[in-house]
């Protein structure tokens, strides 16, 4: 299983089912800002872009919700899911108070569902139980293409990454036989 550090000395062990890029994405639920169900993965016929970190309440997540949601605009014929484990609540007041427009909110605080179907959830340290800093591109065949485990939990993701990654994944994302 992978394994992540947490201020570059603790190495936090990940738990739940590993996905690759290739595999199929697993269909789990999550709870949205205003208490429905938010399906991730799977067939969406839209590519998804799902963003995991532990909590918006940190200064390193809220500015990586904040540079996604800028992002969002540029990204066309994708759905952008940033999940953790706040309550919808907590989630919601922080998109109001962030303006975070762009971005769907997903709460995984009832049975770590996505966490634990994506491999992701925090084992040990003194985060342990929330979600690692992640990011799964799933492309609308339902399919993974892109995976990034953020080696340091309190760092940001490689967004140039991440954006040609979402640029490929959203213009092939009919079937790959229109393009």
């Amino acid at each position: 299983m992978a394994s992540v550090k947490f201020k570059g000395e603790l190495e936090v062990n990940l738990s739940g089912t590993e996905v690759k890029v290739g595999d199929l994405a697993p269909v789990v639920s999550a709870v949205g800002a205003d208490l429905s169900d938010v399906k991730i993965g799977g067939q969406q016929g839209i590519a998804q872009i799902i963003i995991a970190v532990p909590s918006l309440d940190t200064g390193v997540c809220a500015a990586e919700a904040r540079r996604f949601n800028e992002e969002a605009a540029k990204i066309s014929n994708a759905e952008l899911i940033i999940v953790s484990m706040d309550l919808p609540f907590a989630m919601k007041r922080f998109c109001t108070t962030e303006g975070i427009e762009n971005l769907k909110v997903a709460s995984d605080f009832r049975a770590k569902a996505f966490s634990k179907s994506y491999g992701v959830l925090q084992a040990n340290g003194p985060l342990a139980g929330l979600s690692a800093r992640a990011i799964f591109i799933i492309n609308a065949s339902g399919k993974i293409t892109y995976k990034q485990i953020v080696p340091e939990i309190t760092s940001e993701p490689n967004y140039a990454e991440v954006l040609e990654a979402a640029k490929e994944a959203t213009t092939t994302s009919c079937c790959g036989s229109c393009h």
